[in-house]
C-alpha cells in the first residue's frame, strides 16, 4: 500500500492505531484531532486518501464531505463513526463517501478498505447538499453495528435513488417499514408524499389510479403485502404496468417467505417478480445479539427525551435482556424498556424487575417443525442447530446449558403438576426427583401450582 493517508480523530489511541498500522503498510500519515486542520491539509493538496470521523470537536465529519468533494474531486473519504445508526450509512452515502465503517471497526477490514480506495479513482461529480435527518428520522430504532446491520444500511444507502422496486422481508416488529420509509426520506424523492397503501385503496375502477394520483411521483408501500387477496394483487400488477412518466416508486414488506407462498399457489408469481427488482432482508434480534444492548439504551434515552426519570439497566439486568430470544424483536424489546421504564420505582433497573416483566416467557424460540411421532430429542436438536445458525457464526451468549435445561424443564413440571392436580408429592413421584428437590425447581422457575381434583 502506497499514498498519503490524512486521519482525523478526536479519539487519541484511534489516532495512535491508525498511524502505526498504516506507516507500517508502507503509507506516509498526518493524524489530527481537529476538522479544521484536516481541512487545512485537504485545500493545500495533501494526501491520497481521508479517512475521517463523524463527530469532532469542532465540527461534524459529514458535513465536510461537500466541501471536501469540490475542493479535492478525486479524493476519497472513508467515514468511521461510533453513531451506529442507518442514518448515519446514508448520509454517509448521501455526500459520497467512499466507504463508511462503525466503530469499533476491524482494524485489518479498515486496511483493506484503505487499500482498495488509494487504488480506486472516486467521480468527480458534484455532490449534493447532505440531508439533514428531522427529529422523528433521527430517532428512528435503526440501531446497530452488528455485521449484518451494517450489510443492510450499506445496502439501502445504495438503493435508495435507484428506480427499482424494493421487498423489504423480515420477521415482525424487525423494522421493515421503518427500512422502507428511511429509503424514501433520503432519496430523491423525499419531498413528494409517501403513501401507505392498502388493499381497501386498490378497490373500484379508479381506485389504483387514484392511489398513483396521491402519490404524485412519491413511494407506495403495501405493508404485509402477503396479506393481500389475489384480486388486489393483481391490481396491483396493472397498476404498475400502466405507470408512464413520473411514476412513483413501489415498495412492499413481508414477514411470509413470499416464494414460498408462491410456490404453493398463495402469491401470484407476476406480482413477485414486479416487486423483487431490490430485496432487503432485515435480521431478527437473534441474528444480531449484540445490538441489544445498544438499542436497549437507546430506548432508555428516548424515554429520558419524551419526559419520563432518567433510568438505567444494572448490568445482571442487561445480561437477562441480550440473553432473551426477543420472539417480538425490536418492537417487543421496545415495548420492554418502555414498560420497565414507567414501573421501575429506582433509578438503576434490576434483574428481579427484568424477570417479572419478561415473566415465563421463553429465552429461546419456540420449537419449530416437529412434526407428528418425531422423536423429542430430534426436535431439540433441530431447533439447538437452528438456534445457534440465527446468531450468524457468532457464539450464542453465554449460559446456554442452564438456559436450555429451563426451557425443558418448566414444560415439563408445569405438564406433570397439572396431570397430578397439583398435588406435589405425585408431582416428584412421577418425575421420580425428590420432593424438596421439585419445590426449589418450582420457586426458581417461578410455576404457579393449582391444587384440584385430578383422575389420574
Amino acid at each position: 500500500m502506497d499514498g498519503t493517508i490524512l486521519v482525523a480523530d478526536d479519539d487519541r489511541t484511534i489516532r495512535t492505531v491508525l498511524t502505526q498500522a498504516l506507516t507500517r503498510a508502507g503509507c506516509k500519515v498526518h493524524a489530527t484531532s481537529s476538522l479544521t486542520t484536516l481541512m487545512r491539509w485537504v485545500g493545500e493538496g495533501k494526501g491520497d486518501l481521508v479517512i475521517s470521523d463523524v463527530v469532532m470537536p469542532d465540527g461534524n465529519g459529514l458535513e465536510m464531505l461537500p466541501k471536501i468533494a469540490q475542493d479535492r474531486p478525486g479524493l476519497p473519504v472513508i467515514v468511521i463513526s461510533a453513531q451506529n445508526t442507518i442514518m448515519t450509512a446514508i448520509q454517509a452515502a448521501e455526500a459520497e463517501a467512499y466507504d463508511y465503517l462503525p466503530k469499533p471497526f476491524d482494524l485489518p477490514d479498515l486496511m483493506k478498505r484503505a487499500a482498495r480506495a488509494l487504488e480506486s479513482k472516486r467521480r468527480a461529480r458534484p455532490v449534493s447538499e447532505v440531508p439533514t435527518p428531522s427529529a422523528e428520522q433521527d430517532d428512528l430504532p435503526l440501531v446497530g453495528r452488528t455485521p449484518q446491520m451494517q450489510a443492510l444500511y450499506r445496502l439501502v444507502a445504495r438503493v435508495m435513488n435507484a428506480d427499482l422496486p424494493v421487498l423489504v422481508t423480515g420477521e415482525s416488529g424487525t423494522g421493515k417499514s421503518l427500512i422502507a420509509r428511511a429509503i424514501h426520506d433520503f432519496s430523491d424523492r423525499r419531498n413528494l408524499p409517501f403513501i401507505v397503501a392498502t388493499a381497501g385503496d386498490l378497490q373500484g375502477a379508479d381506485g389504483p389510479s387514484a392511489l398513483v394520483a396521491r402519490a404524485r411521483g412519491g413511494s407506495i408501500l403495501f405493508d404485509e403485502v402477503a396479506d393481500f387477496d389475489d384480486e388486489a394483487q393483481g391490481r396491483i400488477v396493472r397498476m404498475m404496468d400502466s405507470f408512464g412518466d413520473s411514476a412513483p416508486r413501489v415498495m412492499a414488506t413481508s414477514q411470509s417467505d413470499l416464494t414460498s407462498r408462491m410456490e404453493a399457489g398463495a402469491f401470484r408469481q407476476d406480482l413477485f417478480y414486479r416487486l423483487g427488482g431490490v430485496t432487503l432482508a432485515v435480521p431478527s434480534l437473534r441474528e444480531r445479539v449484540e445490538d441489544i444492548p445498544l438499542l436497549a439504551e437507546h430506548f432508555l434515552g428516548r424515554a429520558e427525551r419524551d419526559g419520563t426519570p432518567q433510568r438505567q439497566l444494572a448490568e445482571d439486568a442487561m445480561d437477562l435482556i441480550r440473553a432473551y430470544s426477543w420472539p417480538g424483536n425490536v418492537r417487543q424489546l421496545e415495548h420492554t424498556i418502555r414498560r420497565l421504564v414507567v414501573t421501575s420505582p429506582e433509578q438503576v433497573i434490576g434483574r428481579a424487575e427484568v424477570e417479572a416483566v419478561l415473566g415465563n416467557q421463553p429465552e429461546i424460540e419456540p420449537l419449530v417443525g416437529g412434526g407428528d411421532g418425531e422423536k423429542l430429542s430430534v426436535s431439540v436438536a433441530k431447533h439447538l442447530r437452528r438456534y445457534f445458525d440465527l446468531h450468524g457464526g457468532v457464539l450464542p451468549p453465554p449460559g446456554l446449558y442452564a438456559r436450555i435445561l429451563r426451557e425443558v424443564e418448566m414444560p415439563l413440571i408445569e405438564i406433570a403438576l397439572d396431570a397430578t392436580g397439583g398435588n406435589q408429592a405425585k408431582c416428584a413421584d412421577l418425575l421420580g426427583i425428590n420432593r424438596n428437590t421439585l419445590r426449589k425447581k418450582i420457586n426458581d422457575l417461578d410455576i404457579r401450582v393449582t391444587r384440584r381434583r385430578k383422575l389420574m
